[in-house]
């Protein structure tokens, strides 16, 4: 996961100081790229420990079309909670819960996560249902039957709707590449990017989801593109960061999934495996709302 390093220290050297929406501060480079090849190993940062489970979980939410944050939280999988619990303190039922304890309702009472745990229209609902259409269906039949199209494209940015997320997609398009000697490669373009806590979720979230639509139609994964808008190190992080820059890599882990008589849209937590995962210790980061 060099890429990775390197991305840090294209930030840290070149990037510009700015203010941002949640006055945190940022050093902030504007347009990044970098490539990741799945055949050299999966790439899950291991210059810090990454909670796997949480990102095989977010993904199977966003295929499934979820956009409630129940499914997350009774899977322990707490990524989402601090959205819903800021709309959630604005309303008339905040009875002055803290984040745990609005999480413990969430988890326990359906009724309250149904009228509360709602993120509005994020990503699962632009994936499978964009102003009515189902882009991520369409994709998996295109790739199939019209591999080399230029348009295997899906968005999770509508104007229409952003207005009513609780935050407006991040990783808000990408594009799948079917070669002619059986490969397929994603890019992911991402607007905007937390360098420290988002990226390393977000290269092995959609490396994951590059393998699941690989063995659905029958390709290679090769080449997840990582392209950047706003890539930005919040001030709270850059002496975790750096920390990292110390650690050497090490092997990338390998990456199992059981699609046996299934279908992408059947996959489940259980068929989805890590092999050979070793890491440097946990980094904590206070996440920027």
């Amino acid at each position: 996961m060099k890429q990775y390093l390197d991305l840090v220290e294209e930030v840290l050297q070149t990037g510009e100081r700015r203010n941002d929406r949640t006055n945190t501060g940022t050093i902030s480079k504007f347009g990044t790229q970098s490539r990741y090849d799945l055949r050299n190993g999966f790439p899950l940062v291991t210059t810090k420990k990454l909670f796997f489970k949480a990102i095989v979980h977010e993904i199977l939410w966003f295929i499934s079309g979820d956009t409630n944050i129940k499914y997350l939280v009774d899977n322990k999988v707490n990524i989402w909670n601090e959205w819903p619990y800021e709309i959630y303190k604005k309303s008339k039922d905040f009875q002055n819960e803290s984040l745990e304890e609005f999480v413990q309702k969430i988890k326990e009472n359906k009724r309250f996560a149904d009228l509360h745990g709602q993120l509005g229209p994020v990503y699962g609902k632009q994936w499978r249902d964009f102003n009515g259409v189902d882009q991520f269906k369409n994709l998996i039949n295109d790739i199939k039957t019209n591999p080399f199209s230029r348009r295997h494209i899906i968005s999770a940015w509508n104007p229409a709707e952003v207005n009513q997320m609780a935050l407006p997609p991040c990783h808000s398009l990408f594009q799948f590449y079917v070669s002619k000697d059986g490969f397929i490669d994603l890019q992911l373009y991402q607007r905007s990017g937390d360098i420290f806590l988002g990226i390393p979720f977000n290269i092995a979230s959609y490396s994951l989801l590059l393998e699941l639509v690989a063995k659905e139609c029958n390709l290679t994964a090769r080449y997840f593109i990582h392209t950047i808008g706003d890539a930005h190190i919040y001030s709270n992080h850059i002496e975790q960061l750096k920390l990292q820059l110390t650690r050497e890599p090490k092997k990338l882990p390998t990456l199992k999934i059981n699609f046996k008589n299934k279908s992408i849209f059947d996959i489940k937590f259980e068929d989805i495996l890590l092999e050979g995962y070793e890491s440097h210790p946990t980094i904590k980061g206070a996440v920027a709302v």
